[in-house]
């Protein structure tokens, strides 16, 4: 299995309903790193855009991103472990967040900050939204996944690792710590 130096920075990233929260949450309590959910970064606009069901722009993603990589590299800076539940659908979304690290030469893909793609069929994704809608606990619609798979953008010279989403959260953290060895 490969392996990845997680010093500082991990992100947890992948469309909505891949269990980035879930995920994040475990891997905080079971790694001592502050989890921190980039939906909590979005402005009060990306939200409302997002919960009536209109895809957000690179426009609209450029200050929530430049947000997160201003925290992760807080963490960067100060030698705390930070994991990052966040989307990062594009490369350059994730170019973004890898210059969190101010060492990082863009376009090098060599990080401080690492990234966990968690994978995931739409089926999959879509039953898990639909569930999490019904009861009430995120304001990003189903309706708004298919734009989500369509952003997706991965380059495997990126280095980013993947993960089976499908399997039980502790099998996905045991999987990335495994990974980070």
């Amino acid at each position: 299995m490969a392996s990845f130096n997680i010093a500082t920075a991990m992100v947890l990233m992948g469309v909505s309903g891949a269990g980035k929260t879930t995920i994040g949450q475990m891997l905080e309590k079971e790694m001592k790193y502050k989890y921190l959910d980039a939906d909590d970064f979005h402005s009060q606009s990306n939200r409302e855009k997002m919960r009536i069901g209109i895809p957000l722009t690179d426009e609209d993603r450029e200050p929530w991103l430049e947000s997160l990589r201003d925290a992760v590299r807080e963490r960067i800076i100060n030698k705390t472990g930070v994991i990052l539940g966040c989307s990062a659908l594009k490369k350059k979304y994730r170019e973004i967040l890898r210059s969190a690290d101010p060492d990082y030469e863009w376009g090098s893909y060599a990080s401080a900050v690492n990234f966990v793609l968690l994978d995931a069929p739409a089926e999959v994704l879509s039953i898990r939204l639909n569930k999490r809608a019904a009861e009430g606990k995120h304001y990003m619609p189903a309706s708004l996944l298919q734009s989500q798979l369509d952003l997706l953008e991965i380059d495997e010279s990126e280095g980013i690792f993947r993960v089976d989403a499908t399997l039980s959260p502790q099998s996905i953290v045991n999987t990335i710590q495994k990974m980070k060895q």
